[in-house]
């Protein structure tokens, strides 16, 4: 894509995805995940059913009258985006592939997470880190990110979470929240995801294809491995070949399950075809 094509997707995916950030994930957003703490923000006098444990003894003996002390969320919070680039991620026989749906999602949260007046950055990842964009706050810096996810190339092909995760945690300072984004269809990660649940609230985010999992009836077909480029002719009509590979697929999904909820963090599955905004607002809701 050029610069002018470029630029013409990024103000359409702004239009869109913001409009959803600010009308229906606002409040969500910022009832999920809450601040590091409480700060003190103000005293204000004492008010019949507040909590004495509050009063603010020195300013009460100074004015001769109970003061009680006023704290607010310390509410800035960093967001990691670890975004899936791999070749896989371009597989799509519905409405949009894999990817597509990553940046969509990606730019809802940025929205969400700036008009909180939270950070947020970037790790794009195949068989390594692609790409680390720090975080930062601010418009320009979303639509930075999100001209990023429309016209990044990675370089390599396959995919590895685990030292995505080890990267990432030895990147990250402070606790963050992190999307992790990924259809998964890598090698067992459970150690690297233990640490990073650990030290920071982690969200995996399953993108499949509906053709991730059933096996389309149509003869004999070659398959190719888009991440290793292997190559084999199927009878997708057999039906043992159809029970299989649909087996594969919720063995697969269990993994992914299993993995997330030993390491006490949280996993959504969304196909490519579904309405993601359902998938999200359920899960701010539930947190």
């Amino acid at each position: 894509m050029d610069t002018a094509e470029i630029l013409k997707r990024v103000r359409r995916l702004e239009i869109k995805t913001r409009g959803l950030s600010n009308h229906i994930f606002s409040g969500e957003y910022h009832s999920a995940f809450k601040g590091r703490g409480m700060s003190f923000s103000e005293v204000r006098e004492y008010q019949f059913g507040d909590d004495i444990r509050s009063i603010d003894w020195n300013v009460t003996a100074r004015f001769n009258h109970p003061f009680v002390k006023v704290f607010e969320e310390e509410r800035e919070l960093t967001v990691m985006l670890l975004v899936d680039v791999s070749e896989s991620s371009i597989f799509g026989t519905a409405k949009q592939n894999k990817r597509n749906m990553i940046t969509e999602l990606c730019a809802v949260l940025a929205f969400s997470a700036i008009n909180n007046n939270d950070k947020v950055g970037v790790i794009f990842f195949s068989d390594g880190v692609e790409k680390y964009i720090p975080p930062k706050k601010g418009k320009s810096h979303i639509l930075f990110i999100i001209r990023e996810l429309i016209s990044f190339e990675p370089k390599r092909k396959g995919t590895n979470i685990k030292e995505t995760l080890r990267f990432f945690n030895n990147a990250a300072k402070k606790r963050s929240i992190v999307f992790l984004m990924s259809d998964f269809l890598t090698g067992s990660y459970q150690d690297a995801l233990n640490i990073a649940s650990k030290r920071h609230d982690m969200i995996g985010l399953h993108i499949y294809d509906q053709r991730d999992k059933e096996l389309p009836s149509v003869g004999l077909i070659q398959m190719n491995d888009l991440e290793t480029g292997d190559r084999q002719w199927v009878d997708s009509s057999d039906k043992k070949v159809q029970q299989y590979y649909t087996q594969q697929f919720h063995q697969h999904v269990q993994y992914c399950r299993n993995s997330f909820k030993k390491s006490g963090a949280e996993l959504i599955s969304i196909r490519t075809d579904e309405d993601y905004v359902k998938a999200l607002q359920s899960f701010f809701v539930n947190r």
